[in-house]
C-alpha cells in the first residue's frame, strides 16, 4: 500500500497532507526517514512525529462522515492541532475528520469535511469538473473588461488559470465559477487587474449549496447530495 494512503486511512489527515508530512521529514518507516511515493506493508512501523498511527476500523454497515460547514473568516483549513483556529477544533466532531480542499483563512463559506481519506484526492482533481461558485466583493466598481479578462484566464505565479464563468452582482461585487482551486486564486487573479478582494464567500461546490446554513454551522450531507458527489455508494 502507498504510504500516504496508509497514513490517511488512520484518519489523521488526507493523502495530500500525508505527502506534505512525508516531504517535510515528519514520517519514518522502520526508523528511517520516509520518501514520497514509498510503499509499506502491515508489518512496517510507521511513525508521524515519532508517534504511531492511531488504529482505526470502520464497523460493517457504518457510513463515513460527510458534512458541509459554513466556515467563518479566521478558521484555518488544517488538521494541525497546534494551529490556532484550526477547522477540526472549530467543528468539534466526535469522529476524526479532515477538510476536502481548502478555503483560505480570510475567506468564508462552504467547505466539505469527511472521515473518508481515500476520497479526497479524487474530489480535488480539477478534471472531474466539480464547479465551485464564489461571491466576491472588491474595492473598485466591477466593469465588463474586468469580468471578461477574469473569465478568459489570468497568469498567476507562472501559470494560466483555466477559463471560468463570471457575472456582475453589484457595483462592487461579482460571481465567479471555477473548476480548479489554486491557492488564493481569486485574490491573485483580481490583483492582476488592480482589484483588491474585500470579501470572498464560497456558495457552492458541485451540486452542494451553502443555502441558508448559518455562518459557523455545519450539517450532514443528504443522500441526494452524496449521490451526485459520489455515485459509487461504496464510498459512502
Amino acid at each position: 500500500m502507498r504510504l500516504n494512503k496508509h497514513i490517511s486511512e488512520s484518519g489523521i489527515c488526507s493523502r495530500r497532507e500525508a505527502d506534505d508530512w512525508i516531504f517535510a521529514g515528519r514520517v519514518t518507516v522502520n526508523g528511517m526517514r520516509a520518501s514520497v511515493g514509498a510503499s509499506v506493508s502491515d508489518d512496517d512501523q510507521v511513525l508521524v512525529d515519532g508517534q504511531p498511527l492511531p488504529k482505526r476500523t470502520r464497523k460493517a454497515g457504518r457510513r463515513h462522515v460527510y458534512i458541509a460547514l459554513n466556515k467563518p473568516v479566521g478558521v484555518v483549513c488544517t488538521t494541525e492541532s497546534e494551529t490556532s483556529g484550526n477547522i477540526i477544533e472549530f467543528v468539534g466532531h466526535q469522529e476524526r475528520i479532515f477538510p476536502i480542499g481548502r478555503l483560505d483563512k480570510d475567506s468564508e463559506g462552504l467547505i466539505l469535511l469527511t472521515s473518508n481519506g481515500d476520497i479526497v484526492n479524487r474530489l480535488l482533481r480539477s478534471e472531474n469538473g466539480h464547479q465551485k461558485e464564489y461571491l466576491v466583493g472588491v474595492n473598485k466598481p466591477v466593469i465588463p473588461s474586468f469580468l471578461i479578462g477574469m473569465a478568459k484566464g489570468v497568469r498567476i505565479r507562472g501559470q494560466m488559470t483555466q477559463p471560468c464563468k463570471t457575472s456582475r452582482l453589484a457595483k462592487f461585487g461579482f460571481r465567479i465559477i471555477l473548476t480548479q482551486g489554486l491557492n488564493r486564486q481569486i485574490r491573485l487573479m483580481a490583483a492582476e487587474f488592480g482589484y483588491r478582494v474585500t470579501q470572498l464567500r464560497r456558495a457552492r461546490i458541485g451540486e452542494i449549496k451553502l443555502g441558508t446554513l448559518k455562518l459557523g454551522s455545519w450539517r450532514n450531507l443528504t443522500d441526494a447530495e452524496l449521490a451526485k458527489l459520489l455515485p459509487d455508494r461504496s464510498d459512502w
